[in-house]
């Protein structure tokens, strides 16, 4: 494998004069940048709803482990969503883009059947109705993966080259807020509720009503937004093709253009790889903290306390990595990284009941993951420059990368449960290894010379 030098390997482009501190820190500031940060937050809001939030839920209910394992493969529309992702490049929604274009008529559309979704899923039971629980999750999954679709297709479409890195830091570090917010700030709330005395079926039904709610932000960010030029210019060089036909290109398009690039199938290999060790341990990290003896509260203070600090930090980090640093240089450090803090959790298991070691875990855990992920979607959105079929090509880009968060991460329970919480995360360590061996041979093959961020 070749490692790259991170101290003598800054990107080609770095040759031009570098941005002063306040230019980098204004491109924040740009409306774009911070249309793409609301939307980010409202793609990361839905995620934990049928995950880790659902899975503390069926814990204190009494569900098995096993089937809270399981219980990930929801996520198959996360998997899926290049599936559909022609309609979405393709299609117009009556009313909505004729009102609004694009890309807009389909976020307001996918936000709108998002809070529907989320609603049902918090008026069911998880011991009375499991099935019914599945159906909700995974409705707030195929509507979530959806929205994805077109933020990401937005996303890339919208922002000048010059904004692209201090948007993706941005997204990232937004998206990983919408999480916390669904995962401490729901647990909160359900908290808050029980408090009032309601009962704890009642109390965690109000608090996905709550985050259905806030839904709201990424709708109004959406009516709120300009169409993106890139989209404008393509829906008029398609419109006097018929649905069907515009439906064919951005399918066939996207798969032909990039199947037909040198070691494709490498490169698809390693990004259903790349953030596995991460979906490994993030499967069972909050099912792990509360068989380790922690309160629903403890999680949730330390998440939305230290834990939304290290996402910020970590996405901000991760944007200028990815702007001082070639591509395949910032690969390798993100990739390390998120490997190794896998150990962290293992030192808790060792350590038990202790408030500042899972502080010290869920740091490391986020600001690596925030890193790692600013920088996957660096390398995901140079891959995808056609507008076209941008949407297509990148949901089935992030599709082949939730494959490791939905199937290969399903039998992290039983793992954890054959053996035991501090050889699980050592293991989630080595998951990292096959990754780094890919991106060592395509760096070798050349694979990231054309790709500019």
């Amino acid at each position: 494998m070749t490692v790259p030098d991170a101290t003598a390997s800054p990107k080609e482009s770095d040759a031009a004069p570098r941005a002063s501190w306040r230019e980098s820190i204004a491109v924040y500031l740009q409306p774009r940048v911070l249309i793409v940060m609301l939307l980010g937050f409202s793609s990361g809001l839905p995620l934990a709803l049928s995950g880790s939030t659902l899975q503390i839920w069926m814990k204190e209910s009494g569900i098995d482990l096993r089937a809270i394992g399981l219980f990930v493969l929801v996520g198959t529309p996360y998997t899926l969503k290049f599936l559909w992702a022609p309609l979405v490049d393709a299609l117009h929604i009556p009313l909505l883009t004729r009102r609004f274009g694009r890309r807009r008529g389909w976020l307001v559309l996918s936000q709108l059947l998002l809070i529907a979704a989320i609603l049902l899923l918090g008026s069911t039971d998880p011991v009375k109705a499991p099935w019914l629980v599945a159906l909700g999750a995974l409705l707030v999954a195929a509507t979530s993966a959806t929205q994805d679709i077109v933020v990401d297709a937005f996303r890339v479409e919208s922002l000048p080259e010059s904004e692209q890195a201090a948007g993706m830091a941005g997204y990232v570090a937004a998206y990983r807020i919408g999480m916390l917010v669904s995962t401490a700030g729901a647990l909160f709330l359900v908290s808050a509720f029980e408090g009032t005395g309601l009962v704890r079926a009642s109390a965690w039904t109000w608090g996905y009503v709550s985050m259905a709610a806030m839904v709201l932000i990424g709708t109004v960010t959406a009516l709120a937004a300009t169409e993106p030029e890139q989209s404008v210019q393509a829906e008029a060089s398609t419109a006097a093709q018929t649905a069907l036909t515009r439906v064919m290109q951005a399918a066939v398009g996207a798969f032909s253009e990039f199947l037909s690039r040198k070691d494709a199938i490498a490169a698809l290999a390693f990004i259903v790889l790349f953030k596995f060790t991460d979906a490994f341990s993030g499967s069972m990290t909050a099912p792990f903290v509360i068989d380790l003896g922690f309160t629903r509260n403890d999680y949730a203070a330390i998440v939305k306390g230290v834990g939304l600090a290290a996402t910020l930090i970590g996405g901000f980090a991760g944007g200028f990595v990815a702007r001082r640093y070639s591509l395949a240089a910032s690969l390798w450090i993100g990739g390390v990284l998120q490997a190794l803090a896998n150990l962290s959790f293992s030192w808790l298991a060792l350590v038990g009941v202790n408030q500042w070691a899972l502080a010290v875990a869920i740091t490391a855990e986020n600001f690596t993951s925030a890193i790692g992920t600013v920088i996957f979607v660096a390398y995901l959105s140079a891959l995808c420059r056609n507008p076209l079929h941008t949407a297509t090509q990148y949901a089935l880009l992030t599709a082949l990368a939730a494959v490791g968060r939905t199937y290969l991460s399903a039998s992290a329970g039983f793992v954890a449960e054959a053996t035991g919480w501090p050889l699980f995360f050592a293991i989630c360590v080595v998951a990292a290894v096959p990754s780094l061996i890919l991106l060592g041979w395509l760096q070798r093959r050349g694979h990231f010379a054309g790709l500019q961020m």
